[in-house]
């Protein structure tokens, strides 16, 4: 269906592809991975044609449509969110609003004139509108925005007074909408909680298209793809499995490109020594030459390149009470809508509450109350002795000094260390090379979180409070996190949209909001994630399995 021959692509001195081809085909599902900068969204780009090759060729047959999800979401104002979530699914959208402008037209006095144009232009346009299906593109744009998290009076209400977040959600509506022959997704769960997560999941698996994605989420990845396409040093190489068979693979076959590398080395030692030792003597001269053309036209074996994630040794936080934080006939409100009523919870040493619940079930304002970002209406909360608390949620990145470079921000935070420790730290979070004299102005949203928390876990509290800390995180920072918090001996409540991340620490399990989302009486589990999944049989509070 799209094919890439043999292209070449280069920024300056940066070489993204070298003579690399991939085909996607009619209906694959194909998970995109390779670090970052390594070309992933210059392909995407190039299937639409914002950008070209500088070499080779790139077919895309000209009747297929394409829906290309990225995340640079575009200005949206003066629609609702139901019209703007329609304007994306393709013609039936065109016509969709055609209709509207037309009603308009039919309603204005100063038209009159041009009635009989209007009147002949909205039954041809009402006619193919009925044709595509159009009526019942209204119910199914509700149903889409309503899987991604809106409610029916946002999907009503202007698209304009959203958040960034929830903008990406409609934008993301809009391209499913759309219902293209190709999707192409970049970081599709990125603004989405766990229950939008599995929606999507589920959405996507029925889709008869083709998909090509990038994603962070481990799970998401496995359970959508049964390929992955690799790109690595200019090539793009495929994986027939999803991304636990291509990590495995691609294991195995850096292991056999090690040994064979050192195969060739020892053969290359072998055959310099003997030009070396016979290079003089006349009577060898011969093979000395025979042996010099030779190793000139062996094809060299490359090491292949190691992708280490840095580990580092965090401290043991000191030791707190028993008791860590009691919760006491908590009240909260806003306005009418009633958080939570007389809601009591204790929170002992050792323990990792995973704080489950739908958009609005109050899990944020549960970790703001506990943290003393927020007051309660009524009850209290007790923090115990000896308790030193790290808070983390998208506000802490505002602390964050944007004239710093990184390595500078953790020299201010933490003057009595080593440039080399320091730099480890960094390391450990992504920031190599030169990354660690980058400022913090220039930081993405994911380095700025990656930043924020490995300040918070060098002296590590013995309480941390995460709300969403794995929001932007790449799968291998990701995977260092949940090794790192395995290993805490503190005690820990969160709230997190990754499942490997609540697999991994969840030992406790708070859902809110109930089965309808309006349960004032959270639920307490008191086995782990991996328990409540099995008992209830669904991984989110209101989605079943």
């Amino acid at each position: 269906m799209i094919s890439f021959s043999n292209i070449n692509k280069q920024y300056g001195k940066q070489l993204l592809f070298v003579d690399a081809s991939f085909q996607l085909n009619p209906g694959e599902k194909v998970g995109l991975v390779g670090p970052n900068g390594a070309g992933k969204t210059t392909l995407f780009r190039m299937v639409v044609g914002e950008e070209a090759p500088d070499e080779g060729a790139v077919s895309v047959p000209r009747k297929i449509t394409i829906g290309y999800f990225r995340q640079d979401v575009e200005e949206m104002q003066g629609r609702s969110v139901l019209d703007e979530a329609i304007a994306g699914s393709g013609r039936v959208g065109n016509l969709h609003h055609e209709l509207e402008a037309l009603h308009q037209e039919m309603s204005d006095p100063d038209k009159t004139d041009e009635m009989d144009r209007i009147l002949e232009r909205f039954g041809h346009v009402q006619e193919e509108y009925e044709h595509l299906g159009g009526y019942a593109l209204e119910s199914q744009a509700r149903e889409v925005l309503h899987g991604l998290g809106f409610k029916d009076d946002q999907i009503d209400g202007d698209v304009g007074a959203l958040s960034g977040g929830w903008k990406m959600r409609v934008a993301l509506a809009r391209v499913l909408l759309g219902m293209p022959d190709v999707l192409l997704m970049d970081e599709p769960t990125n603004h989405l909680d766990i229950e939008s997560i599995i929606w999507l999941e589920k959405f996507l698996k029925s889709f008869p298209g083709a998909l090509l994605m990038t994603s962070h989420d481990r799970e998401f990845m496995n359970r959508l793809v049964s390929k992955i396409a690799e790109i690595d040093g200019g090539e793009i190489i495929t994986y027939s499995g999803n991304y636990d068979f291509y990590e495995r693979e691609r294991a195995i076959r850096e292991t056999n490109q090690q040994a064979a590398f050192a195969r060739q080395q020892s053969m290359l030692a072998k055959e310099q020594r003997f030009i070396d030792r016979f290079r003089t003597h006349a009577a060898k001269a011969a093979q000395v030459q025979s042996r010099i053309k030779a190793l000139d036209k062996i094809e060299k074996i490359e090491l292949p390149k190691k992708r280490q994630v840095v580990k580092f040794d965090f401290r043991v936080p000191p030791r707190s009470g028993e008791q860590v934080a009691v919760l006491e006939n908590l009240h909260k409100s806003y306005g009418p809508r009633v958080i939570y009523e007389g809601f009591n919870l204790t929170i002992r040493r050792g323990e990792r509450w995973a704080v489950m619940g739908r958009n609005g079930a109050g899990k944020t304002t549960l970790l703001k109350m506990i943290a003393g970002a927020s007051a309660p209406d009524a009850g209290n909360v007790r923090l115990g002795a000896s308790l030193y608390m790290g808070y983390f949620a998208q506000q802490s990145l505002d602390v964050l000094n944007p004239d710093l470079t990184v390595i500078e921000q953790l020299q201010q935070d933490f003057p009595q260390d080593g440039l080399g420790v320091l730099r480890n730290l960094a390391g450990a979070f992504q920031f190599s090379g030169d990354d660690v004299d980058k400022k913090i102005r220039a930081l993405s949203g994911g380095e700025k979180s990656r930043l924020a928390i490995a300040r918070m876990l060098y002296n590590p509290p013995n309480f941390l409070v995460l709300d969403e800390p794995t929001n932007h995180l790449d799968l291998a920072t990701k995977e260092m996190l949940v090794d790192a918090l395995k290993d805490f001996e503190g005690t820990m409540i969160f709230v997190s949209h990754d499942r490997t991340f609540l697999r991994g620490l969840g030992s406790r399990v708070l859902e809110l909001g109930g089965e309808n989302g309006t349960d004032r009486h959270p639920t307490v589990y008191p086995g782990s994630y991996v328990e409540y999944v099995q008992k209830l049989g669904h991984e989110a509070p209101g989605i079943y399995s």
